[in-house]
C-alpha cells in the first residue's frame, strides 16, 4: 500500500470556507472480512502522517472488514421490500434503495417503522415534485447502504454493504494506533456525510467540504483511505 497521485479527474488540493487542504489517497488490497484496518494503515503510513492530519476511511471498507458485506444470493427480499423499493427515486448515479435487495437490508438495519415512515414522506415529496425525501426521513444508516454496481471492485459488485457498526468507537480504536485523528465517511459523487469521528471536537462540516468532490473515487481505484491535511491553517476542530 502507498500514497498515490490523485485519482483520475480529481485534484490534490481543494479550497473550502475553512481553508485550503490537500488530500492524499491511499491504495490498499481489497478489504475483506477479518482485516484489521489499523494494522494495514499502520504498516504503510508510519512516518508519512503528521500530527494534525486526519485519516479518512470509506464507510464501505470498514463495513467489509467487519464482515458486514452480504452476497446478493443470500438476500431474499420480502413483499414489503419489493413494494417500498418502488418509492425510492432511481438515480443515474447509483442503485441506492430502489433495488429490493438493498431495501431488504435497510429494513433489517433501520426497522420497519422507520422505513415505512420514510416511504410515506417520499410519497408526499413526489406530490410536490421533490426527490430525496425518503433518505432524509430514513436517516444516515439507510443512506449508507451500498448496492451492487458494475464498476465496484469484485467481489463487491455482487454484494450489498450496510453502514459499519459503531463508527465512532472504530475511529477511536484506529486513532490510538495511528497517532492522529480518524474519520469514517460516506462520500460519493452527489455529496457526503461523516459517519464517525475519533474526537467530538472534530469539525464534521469541514471534513465534508474538504472531501466534497470524492477524492477516493467512485470506481475501481483501490483507494478506500486517504490523508486530509490542512495547508494554510489548523481548522480541523469545531472551535478553531
Amino acid at each position: 500500500m502507498y500514497i498515490t497521485e490523485p485519482n483520475k479527474g480529481k485534484n490534490r488540493e481543494i479550497n473550502t470556507s475553512y481553508g485550503r487542504f490537500a488530500r492524499y489517497p491511499v491504495t490498499t488490497p481489497v478489504i475483506v472480512k477479518g482485516d484489521d484496518m489499523a494494522e494495514i494503515l499502520r504498516k504503510n503510513l508510519r512516518g508519512r502522517v503528521e500530527k494534525e492530519d486526519i485519516i479518512f476511511l470509506s464507510e464501505k471498507s470498514v463495513a467489509c472488514a467487519q464482515g458486514r458485506a452480504i452476497p446478493l444470493e443470500d438476500i431474499h427480499p420480502g413483499k414489503l421490500a419489493v413494494t417500498l423499493s418502488h418509492f425510492v427515486h432511481k438515480s443515474p448515479h447509483g442503485i441506492g434503495l430502489s433495488m429490493p435487495e438493498t431495501m431488504e437490508v435497510t429494513l433489517r438495519e433501520c426497522g420497519r417503522t422507520r422505513i415505512l415512515l420514510a416511504a410515506a414522506v417520499s410519497a408526499v415529496g413526489r406530490l410536490f415534485g421533490r426527490n430525496g425525501w425518503f433518505y432524509l426521513a430514513a436517516g444516515k444508516k439507510a443512506a449508507a447502504v451500498d448496492g451492487p454496481c458494475p464498476y465496484t471492485i469484485p467481489p463487491y459488485n455482487r454484494y450489498v454493504v450496510p453502514a459499519p457498526l459503531h463508527p465512532n468507537e472504530e475511529c477511536r480504536r484506529l486513532s490510538s494506533t495511528l497517532g492522529c485523528q480518524v474519520a469514517i465517511v460516506d462520500i460519493n459523487d452527489l455529496g457526503g456525510k461523516v459517519l464517525g469521528v475519533s474526537s467530538k471536537k472534530m469539525n464534521r462540516k469541514m471534513i465534508v467540504q474538504a472531501l466534497r468532490d470524492n477524492p477516493l473515487g467512485q470506481e475501481d481505484e483501490h483507494t478506500p483511505a486517504g490523508i486530509l491535511r490542512a495547508l494554510k491553517k489548523n481548522c480541523l476542530y469545531e472551535n478553531d
